[in-house]
């Protein structure tokens, strides 16, 4: 995508609230681009099925202006990722209608793929206070990424306890880019990116206020970025359901913690677990159900053994077959042993798979 054609989706972006993504798929799909689109006339949009109410805000287009929203990202260090760019979260692609675009500050990694949104009461009591720092940071230490909204409460303490044993952590706001809500939390926001272990994202445009509705558009984001979502403390009604229902709707899996039977903010954990959530009160109880320690095993092997060019010629000699080790070591030039070892290490980081009788593949993780 050029730079002229990313601008043209930040500028759609400003009409948010009435052209979401599904409006916005459709008027690319019907002009070929978001410039195209941009520079039609208001009487090309009725042909797709656009009403009085969009077409009339169409008229706004001329007094909107790219400038000051890239002067914005230029001031908060931050950047734009698009729907059609590889960096785009790959949890978040799968969903029902993505945000075409995010702004972030900070920076999204790979390894925030296998991630947990975890949410809760923003009254949290101490109950649910000493949960999360008794879940959190098993989870976040075990190379998962801690995803949550930056609210006061379970929110913020869940990203603390990510940050206290240098896990990854990142938050997903309700407001534009240029703000911190509450204001209260920005010593965590700045911690989280100045330490290099987080980010902050949101699909609202620079100068955007929190308003109330922006919440349940926010959540949808906290749960599709996210493996499955942990539910700490939440009373009947709040909205923290509007997360879950997110999950849900997503195909996510969901998880509560049980609380005491006299607490107001464990009755929705209750409901939840009632209606089938999986009940959690030790972090092996999320790792195995999203079956991740294998993987977050040979991550940390890899993170742990250091790349070696043998190795990548190994690859390169395995492609996308399946070679007997003697092959291996014909092609490689390498006598027997060092081949043998290579191929051990390779195992271990989860760069290559044994399927028995000397045979070698190279994984998917590659």
């Amino acid at each position: 995508m050029s730079n002229e054609e990313k601008e043209y989706w930040i500028l759609w972006n400003q009409f948010y609230a009435q052209i979401g993504p599904i409006r916005f798929e459709q008027l690319l799909k019907a002009f070929g681009s978001a410039e195209k689109a941009w520079k039609a006339p208001a009487e090309q949009f009725s042909r797709i099925g656009w009403g009085p109410k969009e077409l009339e805000l169409l008229k706004e287009r001329d007094n909107l202006m790219v400038g000051p929203i890239l002067g914005a990202i230029i001031k908060y260090g931050a950047n734009v990722i698009t729907l059609e760019e590889e960096t785009y979260p790959k949890n978040l692609i799968q969903i029902p209608a993505p945000p075409p675009l995010i702004y972030v500050r900070g920076e999204l990694l790979p390894q925030d793929n296998l991630s947990l949104a975890v949410v809760g009461s923003r009254r949290a009591t101490n109950y649910g206070k000493e949960v999360v720092r008794a879940l959190i940071p098993d989870l976040a230490a075990s190379g998962l990424t801690i995803i949550s909204g930056l609210a006061l409460g379970i929110d913020a303490e869940a990203h603390r306890a990510a940050l206290s044993v240098g896990g990854r952590t990142i938050a997903v706001l309700a407001c534009g880019i240029d703000q911190i809500y509450p204001p209260s939390n920005v010593s965590i926001a700045q911690e989280m990116l100045e330490s290099g272990k987080g980010a902050i994202i949101t699909e609202f445009p620079p100068e955007t206020p929190t308003y109330p509705a922006n919440f349940p558009i926010r959540n949808r984001i906290i749960s599709g970025i996210s493996l499955g979502t942990l539910v700490i403390e939440a009373a009947e009604g709040s909205g923290t359901f509007h997360t879950v229902a997110s999950a849900l709707d997503q195909g996510r899996e969901v998880f509560a913690v049980p609380g005491s039977i006299f607490s107001p903010y464990s009755a929705g954990t209750a409901k939840l677990i009632e209606r089938g959530a999986k009940p959690v009160t030790r972090a092996e109880d999320i790792l195995e159900e999203l079956q991740l320690e294998d993987q977050l095993q040979v991550r940390q092997a890899r993170e742990t053994l250091p790349p070696d060019p043998e190795e990548e010629k190994i690859l390169v000699i395995l492609g996308s077959n399946e070679l007997h080790v003697d092959e291996i070591f014909r092609q490689s030039d390498l006598d027997t042993a060092k081949v043998s070892s290579l191929l051990t290490l390779m195992e271990m980081k989860g760069l290559v798979r044994n399927l028995g009788g000397g045979i070698y593949q190279a994984t998917a993780y590659n």
